[in-house]
Parts: C-alpha cells; sequence; structure tokens
C-alpha cells in the first residue's frame, strides 16, 4: 500500500497542516493520518462515516447516539489484553459500540462511547509497537491515538 504527502480538504488544511505542520499521509480517500508526531504514536483525521462502518456495519452514524467529536484510543500491551479489558469497562457499566475485532491491517480494538459523546476504543495495533523498541509489548501513554472524527 502506498502513502502519500495529504492536505485535508477544507478547513482542516488550515489548521492540521498549515498551521499545525502535521505530516499527514494519506493511503487514498478521506483518512488522513501520521505516525511522526512526537509524543503521539498515531494520528488521525478520521471520517465520521468511516467510524460509523467501523462500529455499526454502516456509513451512518445512529441518530439515537450523540455524534462523536473525537475518538480516543488507549493502547493495550498485546492483543489478548483488549477482549479483558473490554469486559472490565462493561462490567463497570459501560455499553460497548460493538466488541473486541481484528481489523484487516492487525488492529484488534474495542470501543465504546463516553457520556461527553466521544468514540473510546481499547486497541492493540501492532505497527505501533515498534520492535527494537524496548518498551515492545508495553502500554504506551495515554494518548496514544487520537483521532478527530469530521461530519462535515
Amino acid at each position: 500500500m502506498s502513502t502519500s504527502s495529504a492536505r485535508p480538504n477544507g478547513h482542516r488544511d488550515r489548521l492540521y497542516v498549515d498551521a499545525l505542520a502535521l505530516p499527514l499521509e494519506s493511503q487514498g480517500g478521506e483518512y488522513h493520518h501520521s505516525e511522526r508526531i512526537a509524543g503521539c504514536k498515531s494520528f488521525g483525521i478520521w471520517p465520521l462515516a468511516q467510524a460509523a462502518e467501523a462500529c455499526f456495519g454502516t456509513a451512518q452514524w445512529p441518530a439515537e447516539r450523540l455524534v462523536p467529536q473525537v475518538s480516543i484510543e488507549f493502547d493495550v500491551a498485546d492483543a489478548a489484553a483488549v477482549g479483558p479489558a473490554a469486559l472490565e469497562l462493561e462490567q463497570a457499566g459501560y455499553e460497548l459500540l460493538h466488541p473486541p475485532r481484528e481489523k484487516p491491517w492487525g488492529q484488534t480494538v474495542a470501543r465504546l462511547q463516553s457520556p461527553e459523546g466521544a468514540a473510546v476504543g481499547i486497541s492493540y495495533a501492532p505497527v505501533l509497537h515498534d520492535e527494537d523498541s524496548p518498551e515492545k509489548g508495553q502500554p504506551g501513554p495515554i494518548c496514544l491515538q487520537a483521532t478527530r472524527l469530521f461530519g462535515w
């Protein structure tokens, strides 16, 4: 899969690319991301339709749910830890948007929606665990993946 430098369209350019000078890339389409921002393992601009597809299997976000304006994913040590972490959240009274599932690119993730409407993921993405890093297999900082959802 090839990547290219990306300039998300519209007013997103002014903030994320021009003002913040983020090195965003795309594999085509509307999802723009970078794993080259100091202090954050992954940052992405994730269209709402893609978030709805990932959570509900449809391009429409359900009308009965708050429309999320941000998605944050918390990294765990390995793929096997996603299920127990999701179960712990369910037992604490949080409703999952979807159970743990493995994506074609190898990420294992379960998501819930916070009381404020944020999509919150418990995730393990192998690409974010550098084989040569002494922290390999260790959970990273709280803000591992910050993804902005845009419904416009």
